[in-house]
């Protein structure tokens, strides 16, 4: 039988030729069905391809078997993060629920309350939600967050050894000889972003080369945002001859900027990035960056998500090692 529309538990009663309310207690595995009953009904699902709904189903158990990916916006750190979760899930019996509201620029502080509110109860059993700027840790539901804004001091949280990987990144151009070593950074609302500079300054220190502020330059996580300050640094009288940027985005931004004012890379500037998007691989020539473990934070905060709903005790902070990737947009002076 061919359906049109939605199919409703109706449609699977007057296929099956039962009652409704017998086919609701085989969806919710209750007794009184007959083996042989229940063996059509679930056939009879499976031709019409009928879902309850996910509300509805909330409404009679309390519990959806969903888990809600809170994003601001998807960009390749939150899509190879989904890519993690969604390798992790298919063991669980859950499902997931990706979700953005399209946020404009001046709606982007507190968003996490705003859709948890929406999602919270009725459509996911609990949050992953990535980056966010301001957690309540009295959620209704369990909540784990990535790489939050402030750092691990709210609700559960996973998050890669950004001052490690920010100092690796700075001492490999310190061991090729570059002391002029340009720094653009990341937003400075992002805990990140400050252990990632921070990072920086350390390596320089420990490397005995005073920072000059002048090399020193936020790039915002974007493209767009670093473009002027990636003109500015390599506009200097004295130039850098190499740049560390906070992000990979930044970083092939910076590298396409040095080619518009004649600059070869790497020749005649060094490029650093971080986190190891898949982006950073098809540059020209393949961009050294510091890899997160992106995909395994996306399956630890899955697995952590999971253990909460299901109330399974967890360590509230996971934090995993970061690691340079030498490829082709750095060489010794």
């Amino acid at each position: 039988m061919q359906a049109s529309g939605r199919v409703t538990i109706g449609d699977v009663a007057r296929t099956a030729g039962v009652s409704v309310a017998t086919v609701s207690k085989v969806i919710n595995d209750r007794y009184g069905v007959a083996p042989e009953t229940s063996a059509r009904v679930h056939e009879v699902i499976a031709d019409l391809g009928y879902e309850s709904s996910i509300v509805a189903r909330s409404l009679r158990s309390r519990r959806t078997n969903v888990i809600g990916i809170l994003v601001a916006e998807f960009e390749p750190f939150s899509t190879e993060l989904l890519k993690g979760i969604s390798e992790a899930v298919e063991s669980t019996g859950y499902e997931l629920l990706a979700y953005s509201g399209g946020l404009r620029r001046d709606d982007r502080v507190g968003w996490e309350q705003r859709y948890l509110s929406r999602l919270a109860g009725t459509l996911i059993d609990g949050a992953i939600i990535v980056t966010p700027t301001v957690v309540n840790p009295r959620n209704s539901i369990p909540v784990v967050a990535v790489d939050p804004h402030r750092g691990p001091s709210g609700p559960p949280t996973v998050d890669s050894d950004n001052l490690a990987g920010a100092r690796a990144a700075t001492e490999h151009l310190v061991s090729l000889g570059h002391t002029r070593v340009g720094f653009l950074g990341g937003r400075p609302d992002l805990e990140s972003a400050r252990l990632r500079e921070q990072g920086y300054r350390d390596a320089l220190a420990d490397a005995g080369i005073r920072v000059d502020e002048d090399l020193v330059l936020v790039g915002g996580y974007r493209p767009d945002l670093a473009d002027t300050p990636a003109h500015e640094l390599l506009r200097l009288p004295e130039r850098p001859t190499a740049i560390f940027a906070a992000n990979d985005l930044s970083a092939i931004r910076t590298i396409e900027v040095a080619r518009e004012l004649g600059l070869r890379v790497p020749e005649d500037l060094s490029v650093v990035g971080f986190d190891n998007v898949p982006e950073s691989a098809l540059t020209v020539p393949p961009l050294t960056t510091v890899s997160q473990p992106i995909h395994q934070m996306g399956a630890e905060a899955l697995r952590m998500v999971v253990d909460l709903i299901q109330g399974n005790p967890r360590d509230p902070h996971v934090r995993l090692p970061t690691e340079l990737v030498v490829r082709g947009t750095t060489r010794a002076l």
